[in-house]
C-alpha cells in the first residue's frame, strides 16, 4: 500500500462558479511518449464482459485510448473520434455496445480502457464471490451466487449543478494537464493527463464522468463558495519589479494553502495498488482506499511511469453509504467471513453486525431465520 504523490503537478489559481471551484493542474514538462485520446459510445447501454462469466451493464458514454512509444520518442494523439453502428436499433428497443473487457489492447501500442469503470469495477468486485466458508448464519444464496447481483448509483457530471457552466466559461492555462474538482469545498475528482493536448481533448468528458451522490447533493444544495481573491497592499509597491514579487507571493500562498489543506483527504492515506496492465514503460493501475467510515474516502485509475511519477489520474469520491458498505465487507473477508469475530473486531454484538449488513443492503446474504432473530434482538434493546 502506498499513496498519492502528485509530484510534475502544480496548481494554479482556482475558478469558482457557485459552488464548484476548479483548481488548474500544470506541467512544467509535459509526457510525450503516452498520449490518450477519447472514444465516444454514444448514449446506448454497455454491457462490460469482465471475465468469463462476468459481466456488468452500465452507462458508458466514452472509453481512452492510450497511445505510446517503446523508446520514449513523441507520440501524436488521434484526433476524436465519433462511433456509430450502421443499423439504427427500433425505437423502442434500447442500444447496447458490449465491451471486451475494462482495458483491451487494440495495437501493438495502443490501449482502449474505460475510464471510471476501471476504478468503480474493482470496487463492485470486492469480494465478490461471497462467505468464504460456509458459516451457518450465511443463505445458500449466499454461498452458490456471493454478492452477484452488486448495484451501485453514481451521478453523471451533467447532473452536476454548476459544472457544466464552470468548465465551459472558465480558461484553460496554456500547460494545463489536470484539473481538481471541488463542490462545496469538498474534493470531487481528481484529473490529470499526460499532456496539454490530451486535456484539451478531454476537458469536456468531465461532463460525462460519474460521481457520487454526495457531490450531487452538495451542489444541489449548498450555497456558493468563496472565491479566494489575491490582495496585493499597494504601500510597498514601487515598481513592476515590487508588483512582480508580490503576485508571485500570492501565487505561492495559494498554492502552499491548496496542496497542505484542501486534498488532504486524497493525498495523505495509503491505497492498494492493484496491476491492470503494463503498457511499455507505464503501468495502468486501478486505486482502493482502506474504507474508513465517516472519513473521506476515494478509488481510481492511475498510469505510472517506470520511475513511479503519475502520468494519468482520475478518481471517484465514494458517498458515506459506498464507504460504509466496503468497510463491512473488507472486515468480514478479513475474518473468514465469520459473523461473532467480525462483530467482536468491530466492538458490537453479532446482532448489530446482522442489522448493519441488513441496512447495507447485504440482508439477502443471511438466513432468514438468522436475520429474523437478530430484528427480535434488535427491538428487545430498543424497549
Amino acid at each position: 500500500m502506498t499513496t498519492l504523490d502528485l509530484t510534475g503537478l502544480a496548481t494554479r489559481p482556482a475558478q469558482v462558479w457557485g459552488a464548484v471551484r476548479l483548481v488548474p493542474l500544470v506541467r512544467d514538462e509535459p509526457v510525450v511518449d503516452l498520449r490518450l485520446r477519447p472514444q465516444l459510445y454514444g448514449d446506448t447501454a454497455g454491457l462490460v464482459q469482465v471475465g468469463p462469466r462476468q459481466a456488468y451493464l452500465s452507462y458508458i458514454p466514452h472509453g481512452f485510448v492510450a497511445t505510446w512509444t517503446g523508446d520514449g520518442t513523441p507520440a501524436a494523439a488521434y484526433g476524436t473520434q465519433l462511433s456509430a453502428d450502421d443499423d439504427s436499433a427500433p425505437t423502442a428497443t434500447m442500444g447496447l455496445r458490449i465491451h471486451r473487457r475494462m482495458a483491451r489492447r487494440e495495437a501493438k501500442d495502443r490501449l482502449r480502457f474505460l475510464p471510471m469503470h476501471l476504478a468503480l469495477e474493482g470496487y463492485l468486485a470486492l469480494h465478490f464471490g461471497g462467505p468464504s466458508l460456509a458459516w451457518e448464519e450465511w443463505s445458500q444464496r449466499a454461498i452458490r451466487q456471493g454478492l452477484s447481483p452488486r448495484v451501485e448509483e453514481a451521478y453523471a457530471g451533467a447532473e452536476v449543478r454548476g459544472l457544466a457552466d464552470a468548465l465551459r466559461i472558465f480558461e484553460i492555462h496554456p500547460d494545463q494537464c489536470g484539473v481538481m474538482v471541488y463542490v462545496a469545498d469538498a474534493l470531487a475528482a481528481a484529473f490529470a493527463v499526460p499532456h496539454p493536448d490530451d486535456y484539451r481533448a478531454l476537458h469536456s468528458t468531465l461532463l460525462q464522468d460519474l460521481y457520487g451522490e454526495l457531490i450531487h447533493h452538495y451542489a444541489t444544495l449548498m450555497p456558493p463558495v468563496r472565491d479566494f481573491r489575491a490582495r496585493v497592499p499597494d504601500a510597498h509597491i514601487r515598481s513592476l519589479a515590487h508588483l512582480r514579487t508580490a503576485v508571485a507571493e500570492q501565487e505561492h500562498t495559494w498554492t502552499h494553502f491548496h496542496d497542505t489543506t484542501m486534498p488532504t483527504g486524497l493525498l495523505e492515506h495509503a491505497y492498494t495498488w492493484q496491476t491492470v496492465y503494463r503498457m511499455g514503460r507505464f503501468t495502468l493501475s486501478r486505486l482502493l482506499p482502506v474504507f474508513r467510515p465517516k472519513q473521506e474516502n476515494h478509488i481510481g485509475e492511475v498510469i505510472t511511469d517506470d520511475q513511479g511519477r503519475i502520468t494519468y489520474l482520475k478518481t471517484f469520491r465514494l458517498s458515506e453509504n459506498q464507504v460504509r458498505r466496503g468497510h463491512l465487507l473488507s472486515r468480514l473477508a478479513a475474518h473468514d467471513w465469520h459473523l461473532p469475530g467480525t462483530a467482536a473486531e468491530l466492538g458490537v454484538t453479532e446482532a448489530q453486525l446482522g442489522l448493519r449488513l441488513e441496512s447495507a443492503g447485504f440482508g439477502h446474504l443471511l438466513r432468514q431465520d438468522v436475520l429474523d432473530g437478530y430484528r427480535k434482538q434488535g427491538r428487545a434493546r430498543t424497549r
